[in-house]
């Protein structure tokens, strides 16, 4: 599967794609209510409570308020950490390269010195409640992939894209890195990150505002169960991935 894949698109466009064009329209882009920067954060903020992180967005920002009143912890590192890695891809362009400064940013809590910003070198797998439930790529091969996947990206950035495209596009560039699974840890975090970096790449830094990774975290049974696509690397059955595509555009409601 590549990320340049079309077969699923018509039948996006059907079922929910048609409505992206208004759904953006009615979107409120403006900075009236909340600024660009508490947009960043709740961003970051969410994403990592979806990987287990305790702190919420209220608990955060009053952290925030009273600094010296609080032990600062590794669950508030975390955060702050993902936060620089949103600000410096908010300022850079989308490429495998600064893709790997992200990860060297925002893996300091998670990850030894020698992992971060770097692809794995050991087998990984996701593990559930009942176990093993999905075994990614033998880490012998995940460069090849990841060539593959920013040649892709590459390919998509320098097309001319409609709405529409760029964020079926974005679903299936999250899908499939985290499919892919290339770091030791920290891939949900990337995966959430990349999917809205190419969104603003090709329609502009406005669309840092969106609130996909609150979306994700609210409907969190529905993200794992959509992004299951198989047990392994080697049986996903990308005919069922419309239920995950699905859900980038109604974040946007």
């Amino acid at each position: 599967m590549r990320i340049t894949e079309r077969k699923y698109l018509d039948t996006y466009i059907q079922t929910i794609g048609n409505k992206i064009p208004r759904l953006i329209q009615d979107f409120d882009f403006s900075e009236n209510k909340r600024s660009f920067d508490y947009l960043t954060k709740s961003s970051a903020i969410y994403s990592s409570n979806i990987e287990g992180n305790s702190i919420d967005l209220n608990s955060y920002m009053n952290y925030e308020l009273n600094k010296d009143k609080f032990k600062i912890g590794k669950e508030i590192e975390e955060i702050e950490d993902l936060i620089e890695a949103y600000e410096f891809a908010q300022k850079n362009n989308l490429n495998e390269a600064n893709l790997l400064t992200c990860h060297k940013i925002f893996s300091e809590t998670l990850l030894i010195k020698s992992k971060r910003g770097k692809y794995r070198i050991e087998q990984v797998g996701v593990f559930g409640k009942s176990g093993l439930a999905y075994m990614a790529i033998e880490p012998e091969f995940v460069k090849q992939e990841m060539k593959t996947f920013f040649h892709d990206i590459e390919e998509l950035i320098s097309s001319s894209l409609s709405e529409k495209e760029v964020f079926y596009f974005a679903s299936l560039i999250h899908l499939r890195f985290a499919h892919i699974h290339p770091f030791r840890d920290g891939n949900g975090r990337a995966a959430r990150l990349l999917e809205k970096w190419f969104i603003t790449e090709k329609l502009g830094r406005d669309y840092w505002k969106i609130s996909s990774e609150e979306y994700y975290k609210v409907n969190q049974a529905r993200y794992y169960e959509t992004i299951n696509l198989g047990v392994n690397y080697y049986e996903l059955n990308y005919d069922k991935c419309l239920g995950f595509l699905e859900m980038l555009p109604n974040c946007l409601k």
